[in-house]
Protein backbone atom coordinates (compact mmCIF):
# COMPACT_ATOMS: atom_id res chain seq x y z
CA UNK A 1 0.00 0.00 0.00
CA UNK A 2 1.20 3.42 -0.79
CA UNK A 3 1.87 5.64 1.77
CA UNK A 4 -0.11 9.19 1.63
CA UNK A 5 1.97 12.35 3.08
CA UNK A 6 -1.14 14.60 4.11
CA UNK A 7 -0.91 18.45 4.91
CA UNK A 8 -0.52 17.34 8.55
CA UNK A 9 2.52 15.54 7.83
CA UNK A 10 4.48 18.14 6.26
CA UNK A 11 3.27 20.75 9.62
CA UNK A 12 4.55 17.91 11.87
CA UNK A 13 7.89 18.03 10.02
CA UNK A 14 8.09 22.19 9.84
CA UNK A 15 7.89 22.16 13.62
CA UNK A 16 10.57 19.75 14.16
CA UNK A 17 12.45 22.34 12.02
CA UNK A 18 13.18 20.03 8.62
CA UNK A 19 13.38 21.42 5.53
CA UNK A 20 13.68 18.24 3.64
CA UNK A 21 10.76 15.82 3.01
CA UNK A 22 11.81 11.48 2.91
CA UNK A 23 9.20 10.12 1.19
CA UNK A 24 9.27 6.45 0.15
CA UNK A 25 9.40 5.57 -4.07
CA UNK A 26 5.78 5.99 -5.02
CA UNK A 27 3.87 8.00 -1.85
CA UNK A 28 1.07 9.62 -2.45
CA UNK A 29 1.44 13.93 -1.88
CA UNK A 30 -1.82 15.43 -1.41
CA UNK A 31 -2.68 19.10 -3.29
CA UNK A 32 -2.55 20.50 -0.44
CA UNK A 33 0.98 18.82 1.13
CA UNK A 34 2.21 19.53 -1.69
CA UNK A 35 1.21 23.64 -1.93
CA UNK A 36 2.70 24.06 1.65
CA UNK A 37 5.87 22.24 0.24
CA UNK A 38 6.37 24.68 -2.38
CA UNK A 39 5.58 27.68 -0.55
CA UNK A 40 7.99 27.02 2.25
CA UNK A 41 10.87 25.73 -0.35
CA UNK A 42 10.99 22.37 1.35
CA UNK A 43 12.78 19.64 -0.30
CA UNK A 44 12.00 16.22 -1.43
CA UNK A 45 14.23 13.07 -1.36
CA UNK A 46 12.53 9.33 -2.48
CA UNK A 47 13.58 7.13 -0.06
CA UNK A 48 13.71 3.43 -1.35
CA UNK A 49 14.05 2.34 2.26
CA UNK A 50 16.96 0.02 2.04
CA UNK A 51 20.01 -0.62 3.47
CA UNK A 52 23.28 -0.72 1.93
CA UNK A 53 26.73 -2.63 2.57
CA UNK A 54 29.21 -1.67 -0.30
CA UNK A 55 32.23 -4.66 -0.86
CA UNK A 56 34.81 -1.63 -0.02
CA UNK A 57 33.41 -0.15 2.90
CA UNK A 58 31.49 -0.53 5.98
CA UNK A 59 28.61 2.61 5.59
CA UNK A 60 25.71 1.44 7.04
CA UNK A 61 22.60 2.93 5.81
CA UNK A 62 20.08 4.40 7.11
CA UNK A 63 22.54 5.87 9.88
CA UNK A 64 21.96 6.02 13.32
CA UNK A 65 24.71 6.40 15.19
CA UNK A 66 27.19 9.23 14.56
CA UNK A 67 30.40 11.11 15.56
CA UNK A 68 30.64 14.11 15.09
CA UNK A 69 33.96 16.32 16.32
CA UNK A 70 34.71 20.39 15.61
CA UNK A 71 37.52 22.24 16.21
CA UNK A 72 37.25 25.81 18.06
CA UNK A 73 35.57 27.95 14.69
CA UNK A 74 33.32 25.06 14.64
CA UNK A 75 31.78 24.72 18.04
CA UNK A 76 29.25 26.73 18.33
CA UNK A 77 27.63 25.00 14.95
CA UNK A 78 28.68 21.57 16.08
CA UNK A 79 26.39 21.74 19.82
CA UNK A 80 23.59 22.81 17.44
CA UNK A 81 23.93 19.90 15.48
CA UNK A 82 23.84 17.49 18.37
CA UNK A 83 20.49 19.33 19.34
CA UNK A 84 18.88 18.96 16.32
CA UNK A 85 20.06 15.77 15.50
CA UNK A 86 19.20 14.38 19.04
CA UNK A 87 16.03 15.56 18.37
CA UNK A 88 15.58 13.39 15.28
CA UNK A 89 16.12 10.51 17.64
CA UNK A 90 19.70 10.00 16.18
CA UNK A 91 22.14 8.40 18.28
CA UNK A 92 25.08 11.64 18.61
CA UNK A 93 28.69 10.62 20.12
CA UNK A 94 30.63 14.32 20.80
CA UNK A 95 34.51 13.89 20.04
CA UNK A 96 34.90 18.02 21.07
CA UNK A 97 36.41 19.99 20.85
CA UNK A 98 34.42 21.19 23.99
CA UNK A 99 35.06 25.02 24.32
CA UNK A 100 36.10 27.88 21.83
CA UNK A 101 39.62 27.72 22.82
CA UNK A 102 42.12 27.43 20.00
CA UNK A 103 42.92 23.76 19.24
CA UNK A 104 43.94 21.65 16.52
CA UNK A 105 41.55 20.46 14.08
CA UNK A 106 43.46 16.90 13.00
CA UNK A 107 43.51 15.68 16.22
CA UNK A 108 39.18 16.15 16.43
CA UNK A 109 39.18 14.87 12.52
CA UNK A 110 41.03 11.66 13.49
CA UNK A 111 38.93 11.22 16.39
CA UNK A 112 35.62 11.24 14.23
CA UNK A 113 36.97 9.73 10.71
CA UNK A 114 38.39 6.04 13.22
CA UNK A 115 35.08 5.94 15.06
CA UNK A 116 33.60 5.72 11.49
CA UNK A 117 36.69 3.34 10.20
CA UNK A 118 36.27 1.19 13.59
CA UNK A 119 32.11 0.92 12.97
CA UNK A 120 31.82 2.49 16.10
CA UNK A 121 29.30 4.69 14.63
CA UNK A 122 27.85 4.86 11.34
CA UNK A 123 28.90 8.00 9.69
CA UNK A 124 30.54 10.99 11.04
CA UNK A 125 30.14 14.50 10.76
CA UNK A 126 33.08 17.29 11.04
CA UNK A 127 32.91 21.27 11.06
CA UNK A 128 35.99 23.34 10.71
CA UNK A 129 36.35 27.20 9.58
CA UNK A 130 35.64 26.10 5.62
CA UNK A 131 35.17 22.82 5.59
CA UNK A 132 38.89 21.71 3.95
CA UNK A 133 41.34 20.77 6.41
CA UNK A 134 38.91 18.57 8.35
CA UNK A 135 38.30 16.59 4.86
CA UNK A 136 41.69 16.74 4.18
CA UNK A 137 42.72 14.83 7.17
CA UNK A 138 39.98 12.62 7.91
CA UNK A 139 40.90 11.04 4.59
CA UNK A 140 44.38 10.44 5.44
CA UNK A 141 42.79 7.22 6.92
CA UNK A 142 41.53 3.86 5.14
CA UNK A 143 38.12 3.59 4.45
CA UNK A 144 37.11 7.04 4.79
CA UNK A 145 34.96 9.07 2.16
CA UNK A 146 34.79 12.53 4.14
CA UNK A 147 33.53 15.10 1.88
CA UNK A 148 33.19 19.02 2.21
CA UNK A 149 29.25 19.89 1.28
CA UNK A 150 28.39 23.22 0.20
CA UNK A 151 24.75 22.99 -0.63
CA UNK A 152 22.31 20.67 -1.13
CA UNK A 153 23.47 19.38 -4.59
CA UNK A 154 26.77 18.40 -2.96
CA UNK A 155 25.55 16.27 -0.10
CA UNK A 156 23.15 14.15 -2.25
CA UNK A 157 25.66 13.55 -5.03
CA UNK A 158 28.63 12.63 -2.05
CA UNK A 159 26.33 10.08 -1.02
CA UNK A 160 24.41 8.74 -4.22
CA UNK A 161 27.46 8.97 -5.87
CA UNK A 162 30.47 8.33 -3.55
CA UNK A 163 28.91 6.98 -0.74
CA UNK A 164 30.61 9.25 1.90
CA UNK A 165 30.71 8.21 5.21
CA UNK A 166 31.72 12.10 6.81
CA UNK A 167 30.17 15.07 6.05
CA UNK A 168 32.38 18.10 6.90
CA UNK A 169 31.10 21.65 6.90
CA UNK A 170 32.24 24.86 7.06
CA UNK A 171 31.11 27.09 10.02
CA UNK A 172 32.25 30.16 8.54
CA UNK A 173 31.20 29.76 4.95
CA UNK A 174 26.92 28.40 5.70
CA UNK A 175 24.53 29.46 7.74
CA UNK A 176 22.93 28.08 10.16
CA UNK A 177 20.27 26.50 8.24
CA UNK A 178 22.11 25.71 5.14
CA UNK A 179 24.07 23.65 7.27
CA UNK A 180 20.68 22.20 8.67
CA UNK A 181 19.46 21.42 5.19
CA UNK A 182 22.62 20.19 3.91
CA UNK A 183 22.78 17.81 6.88
CA UNK A 184 18.98 16.35 6.34
CA UNK A 185 19.63 15.66 2.48
CA UNK A 186 23.14 13.99 3.65
CA UNK A 187 21.81 11.62 6.07
CA UNK A 188 18.91 10.69 3.94
CA UNK A 189 20.78 10.03 0.53
CA UNK A 190 21.15 6.09 0.05
CA UNK A 191 24.20 4.89 -2.12
CA UNK A 192 22.91 4.46 -5.92
CA UNK A 193 25.21 1.61 -6.03
CA UNK A 194 25.98 -0.03 -9.50
CA UNK A 195 28.39 2.18 -12.00
CA UNK A 196 29.29 3.96 -8.55
CA UNK A 197 30.37 1.00 -6.81
CA UNK A 198 33.21 0.51 -10.08
CA UNK A 199 34.47 4.05 -9.12
CA UNK A 200 34.99 3.38 -5.44
CA UNK A 201 36.64 -0.31 -5.84
CA UNK A 202 39.14 1.93 -8.20
CA UNK A 203 39.52 4.32 -5.12
CA UNK A 204 39.71 1.45 -2.69
CA UNK A 205 42.46 -0.18 -4.94
CA UNK A 206 44.71 2.95 -4.59
CA UNK A 207 44.38 3.79 -1.08
CA UNK A 208 45.89 0.01 -0.93
CA UNK A 209 48.58 0.41 -3.09
CA UNK A 210 49.97 3.13 -1.56
CA UNK A 211 49.48 1.68 1.89
CA UNK A 212 52.54 1.73 3.73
Amino acid sequence: MKKLITEEDILKLIKNGSHVIVAEKGAIITPLAKDLIISKKLTILENEKHEYSSSSTSVKFPFKKIAIGSDHTGFKIKNMLIKYLTEKNYRVYDSGTFDEKSCDYPDIAEDVADKVRLENTDCGILIDATGIPSAITANKLEGIRAATCYNEFSAKSSRSHNDANVLVLGAKSLGEETIKSITDIWLNSPFDGGRHQKRLDKITGIERKYKS
